[in-house]
């Protein structure tokens, strides 16, 4: 794998890129995360057969972060300038927020791609609201807050992080590979950037935003695009349930899910190994 910049849309965009092959796939990042980060136990496998891609969004990783405009429009904006740049027709996987990002794209412009992935996808189901978004949505607030969380990243022993994180996991005894060191000098260098924390806070209330939260005949959209979907769930999601991807996928004719045993949100990272045979099955299909 390598990486490195690309000028989209005025903005510098971090990229990393590797492998052959058809189709090529690229990987669109959840929120307050990177494409480095997100993907680090995909890209490899996926890159024995196929070009792959991932890009850090506007605000993430180290791409550029801009003063405002963060939301679902510009970030499927970028996703599109990109394609276009490289001048690829992939299969586009997106997770969590990305994967309301691919549904964007793919809505807007079906033609540029091959074939959808959509895992543990907002957009797809309605979310569980989590105590700590409410807190983001206000004004300094979710500033300050998200600044706590840069002190406790920097200061906290890993083993102490990793204690706290295994309520968000499936498997408790998942989270010393999932947040190994190097995941953790990743957050920390995203975190300690200067336009993090409003670039998180922006979006999140982008997302809270009413008119960003009416997604009626999305997915019908989506089934009349003709494009072929696969939707990807950890079985014990508790920010997105399975239940809302089980009633979700009967609107998509054609589309399938696969579940993924013991896996929470992050199926891609918590069950690697089942996550990227269910994926290259589908992209070889």
């Amino acid at each position: 794998m390598r990486g490195g910049y690309l000028r989209v849309g005025g903005l510098q965009v971090h990229h990393v890129y590797g492998g052959a092959g058809e189709p090529p796939v690229l990987f669109v990042h959840g929120l307050g995360s990177a494409g480095y980060l997100e993907w680090r136990f995909t890209l490899p496998a996926v890159a024995h057969r196929h070009r792959v891609l991932a890009l850090d969004l506007p605000g993430f990783g180290r791409s550029d972060q801009p003063r405002d405009g963060y939301g679902i429009p510009l970030f499927a904006d970028v996703v599109e300038g990109y394609i276009r740049a490289l001048g690829i027709r992939p299969a586009l996987v997106g997770t969590s927020m990305g994967g309301r990002v691919a549904l964007e794209v793919a809505l807007r412009s079906p033609d540029l791609l091959r074939k959808v992935v959509l895992v543990d996808a907002l957009g797809v189901v309605r979310p569980n609201v989590q105590p700590f978004y409410p807190l983001v949505l206000l004004p300094r607030v979710g500033e300050t807050v998200l600044g706590l969380m840069r002190e406790a990243l920097q200061h906290l022993p890993p083993v102490t992080i990793q204690r706290y994180a295994r309520r968000f996991v499936e498997e408790p005894e998942d989270v010393e590979r999932v947040m190994d060191a190097g995941f953790l000098a990743s957050m920390r260098e995203m975190y300690s950037t200067e336009g993090y924390a409003r670039a998180y806070a922006s979006t999140v209330r982008a997302l809270a935003d009413p008119d960003a939260r009416r997604s009626t005949g999305q997915l019908a959209r989506l089934a009349g695009t003709r494009l072929p979907v696969l939707l990807i769930w950890g079985e014990g999601d508790r920010l997105l349930p399975v239940e809302r991807a089980r009633e979700a996928v009967r609107t998509l004719p054609g589309a399938r899910l696969e579940v993924i045993e013991r896996a929470g949100h992050t199926p891609q990272a918590e069950r690697p190994d089942r996550f990227n045979r269910v994926l290259e099955d589908f992209l070889a299909d």
